[in-house]
């Protein structure tokens, strides 16, 4: 979103140089002047995402028109960590229960799976670095609020930390038009539910390292749903299967 953005190089530059949150960050193609290769570099130190986009690209990007080459996107939210996620689920005394999204890139999706996350008794959300939409502001206003209780990690690698995950003794669960009826499936403990986009899917090695695939039985002329109401079935039916959320 517009109002995410941060444009040009001494905004840019006091931006990563306080530490706020940058999912990513334009440069103008070809531009390798002193400021801009310094900004680039700190861009590294937080291993932010770095696109190198014509100028025609930028001025869609930009709302003032004086980018001077560069445009960072801001994250409205803090990201939490993978550790924040399970903390929550240790503090609630119940056995963890997480998204995995990979390649959502479509912000009102994104927004309405954390809120359905929320709704769901999910302890948090794992989304991937790259060909995925960050916490942007449409993001958190699609989430209701629910931002704000529902923490979101963001990391490099999805299927590394689903390994981790698995180590910890989660189960991992995939919507798939090839897997079988949720509702015959047990989806009791520890589990990651993964969600793709409606085009792709979830890709390949996310897909091989789930332990089950649910589908979910459609009668309609077309094949697939969209990505937040597939999310919302799956959830709802773990939700119920996990029983009545306790209460502190």
């Amino acid at each position: 979103m517009k109002e995410n953005n941060i444009e040009g190089r001494n905004a840019v530059l006091e931006a990563f140089r306080s530490g706020k949150t940058i999912d990513r960050l334009y440069i103008l193609d070809g531009c390798q002047d002193g400021p801009v290769r310094t900004i680039a570099r700190e861009a590294r130190k937080q291993d932010t995402i770095v696109s190198y986009v014509t100028k025609e690209r930028l001025e869609q990007l930009s709302e003032t028109g004086k980018h001077q080459g560069v445009i960072a996107v801001a994250a409205s939210y803090t990201y939490a960590t993978v550790e924040d996620i399970l903390e929550n689920a240790r503090k609630k005394d119940e056995p963890p229960f997480v998204f995995v999204l990979d390649n959502i890139e479509d912000p009102h999706n994104l927004g309405a799976i954390i809120r359905t996350a929320n709704l769901a008794g999910a302890h948090g959300v794992i989304i991937p670095k790259r060909r995925a939409v960050g916490l942007t502001a449409a993001v958190a206003r699609t989430s209701a609020g629910a931002l704000n209780y529902t923490p979101v990690a963001r990391v490099t690698n999805l299927v590394s930390t689903m390994e981790q995950l698995k180590k910890q003794g989660l189960w991992f669960v995939c919507a798939d038009m090839g897997g079988t009826p949720y509702y015959q499936m047990d989806l009791k403990g520890p589990m990651g539910l993964v969600i793709g986009n409606e085009g792709s899917g979830v890709g390949r090695l996310v897909k091989e390292n789930c332990d089950f695939t649910a589908s979910i039985p459609m009668k309609g002329n077309i094949d697939s749903l969209n990505a937040s109401v597939a999310a919302g079935i799956l959830a709802f039916e773990i939700s119920r299967q996990r029983g009545p959320a306790k209460r502190g």
